[in-house]
């Protein structure tokens, strides 16, 4: 039975417009220019770029809509949905708990990795040469940046829904997807950039397997912010009024439209300058340094596009914090402001292994975990195994079972017609959507878990 808790009491979005732009701002962050690129130079270029989308259309979408209605139909966080609809304690467990977890988890290092683009901001400005693997080895630049970014995420989420990230999302959204088109003209300009459009866009379906799709789909969660409870805490700020479907299409379009426009930003560069397009994590703060250098002003854009960077991962990093925050604020009632400086504090406090996992202490950077037949070097990389990619699929097969199954699947339909027309009961649109919710898409991640775990191959990669 959802409980109805007032607008006042909890806050609201200001307008549609607001909440597409902090929606995608959650979608739109890291997940797309840090990591995107990278793990589509690991997979195979555009055979993997075309698994992602369909990913993305078939998988990421319903399940926006699934988790926008949960959250909305229960005006409650994520622990509060699942507790408030008579989830048992499995689902508790490995739905509920589980995404607060990842949240929080994953913030703790994404943290380390926003703070890398502050130092840049600075970098691009004064001239400095120093090699990035020296700068992020060093503690004295990576706890100090990445405490000044958690401190700027407890700001903001202190001064609540409307009145923090809506209005800064309605304008620096629209500015980063500009600047990044514009870096991406000027990247495909470049001498033998067109060798990494060729590798960017030519799929090898050679290349496609078990495992591109498994990447593919973690890719889909970790940018969409499917799997961690945002969209449902988010969902429970929206009004009756407002339409899901358009929302939840939106969100899903930004967000890959982001994601591939990172790519021709990158693969262009990486080609022109003889990079390696799988070099990893690091490879947007070794190929764009070098982009600006040939663009006239560089050091101005590049200090313009690393603090638009930063703001990206702000938008994700607040909505992050929101679902722990949200959990002490409905369930325990604390304030606002506690909540956010309490989960706040821990989240620096867990995240400084994984600032010296870089090279900054030997014991963090050296540690080492085997699951399921690969081998994850460092905290950092060991953390992204786990909450940024296993138990987000994961949270992703429970909620999506429960809300199917168990709540039942009428309530989400009849929650996600409201302020969507044409979209009624028993109509093709919501048959379509209760059988992909239904059948498709536990049974496409349930496929995936299971081959991450080994049942049909070795997996070999994180999303």
């Amino acid at each position: 039975m959802a409980v109805n808790v007032s607008n006042e009491a909890r806050g609201q979005w200001g307008s549609k417009f607001g909440f597409i732009m902090a929606a995608a701002g959650s979608a739109v962050g890291l997940g797309n220019i840090w990591r995107f690129p990278y793990i589509t130079g690991q997979n195979g270029g555009g055979a993997f770029v075309l698994v992602y989308l369909l990913c993305v259309i078939l998988i990421g979408v319903p399940l926006l809509f699934t988790e926008m209605g949960f959250g909305r139909y229960t005006k409650k966080g994520t622990i509060g949905a699942f507790k408030d609809t008579g989830a048992n304690p499995i689902f508790m467990g490995l739905g509920a708990i589980m995404a607060l977890l990842v949240s929080f988890f994953v913030l703790s290092y994404y943290g380390n990795i926003a703070g890398w683009t502050i130092g840049y901001i600075f970098k691009s400005l004064s001239g400095s040469q120093v090699p990035f693997e020296e700068f992020a080895a060093n503690p004295m630049n990576t706890i100090p940046l990445m405490g000044l970014f958690t401190l700027i995420t407890i700001l903001i989420v202190r001064k609540g829904i409307s009145g923090g990230i809506e209005k800064a999302s309605k304008i620096l959204m629209p500015v980063l997807f500009l600047l990044i088109l514009i870096v991406a003209i000027r990247s495909m300009s470049l001498e033998g950039a067109m060798k990494g459009v060729d590798f960017y866009l030519n799929p090898d379906f050679s290349k496609i397997s078990g495992q591109t799709f498994l990447v593919a789909l973690g890719q889909a969660f970790f940018s969409m912010s499917i799997g961690w409870g945002i969209m449902i805490t988010y969902g429970s700020y929206l009004p009756k009024t407002a339409n899901i479907v358009s929302s939840g299409v939106w969100v899903g379009m930004m967000d890959a439209g982001v994601a591939l426009l990172a790519g021709f930003m990158i693969f262009p560069a990486v080609f022109a300058f003889g990079k390696d397009p799988a070099a990893g994590p690091t490879l947007v703060f070794q190929v764009l340094p070098d982009i600006f250098n040939h663009m006239p002003g560089g050091a101005i854009i590049g200090a313009f596009f690393f603090l638009l960077l930063m703001v990206a991962a702000l938008t994700s990093s607040i909505s992050m914090l929101e679902v722990p925050a949200s959990y002490f604020m409905d369930e325990k009632k604390w304030s606002r402001s506690k909540s956010a400086w309490v989960v706040g504090i821990l989240l620096f406090v867990v995240g400084i292994p994984s600032a010296l996992s870089q090279g900054g202490s030997a014991f963090f950077s050296e540690m080492s975990v085997s699951v399921f037949g690969s081998t994850y070097t460092g905290f950092q990389d060991i953390l992204d195994f786990f909450f940024g990619t296993f138990f987000i699929v994961v949270v992703a097969l429970v909620t999506c079972i429960y809300v199917a199954w168990k709540m039942p699947i009428k309530n989400i339909v009849s929650e996600i017609d409201m302020g969507a027309p044409g979209w009624k009961p028993n109509t093709f649109a919501s048959n379509a959507f209760v059988f992909f919710i239904r059948y498709v898409c536990p049974l496409v991640i349930l496929i995936v878990l299971l081959n991450m775990m080994g049942v049909f191959g070795i997996f070999g990669g994180g999303g």
